[in-house]
């Protein structure tokens, strides 16, 4: 069974960095897309950044040249390295993986449970 965890959530002050980890496992085929998305209370969750399994990126207006997206794809991995941290950034932070998994012909989107970033002095 295929599964995707993030991890690295937390407090920080504004200003403050954070490196989010989210990594794939199960009997993965291949991994296409990566990418987070975020929720802030009474908010839709909206877009933060995806990365191709080429490594192309795409990021939200909001959070370019303070955010990078990156990937190990030998680890079926993906990461968000936050600087430059706004109280406008708290919220759940999920990451989602397109994964055709073993044995299976389409790829499907898999999502993790979400992890906390909270922004605050």
């Amino acid at each position: 069974q295929v599964q995707v965890v993030e991890s690295g959530g937390g407090l920080v002050q504004p200003g403050g960095s954070l490196r989010l980890s989210c990594a794939a496992s199960g009997r993965i085929f291949s991994i296409n897309s990566m990418g987070w998305y975020r929720q802030a209370p009474g908010k839709q969750r909206e877009l933060v950044a995806t990365i191709t399994s080429g490594g192309s990126t795409d990021y939200a207006d909001s959070v370019k040249g303070r955010f990078t997206i990156s990937r190990d794809n030998a680890k079926n991995t993906v990461y968000l390295q936050m600087n430059g941290l706004k109280a406008e950034d708290t919220a759940v932070y999920y990451c989602n993986a397109a994964i055709r998994a073993a044995d299976i012909r389409i790829a499907y989107l898999y999502w993790g449970q979400g992890t906390q970033v909270t922004v605050s002095s």
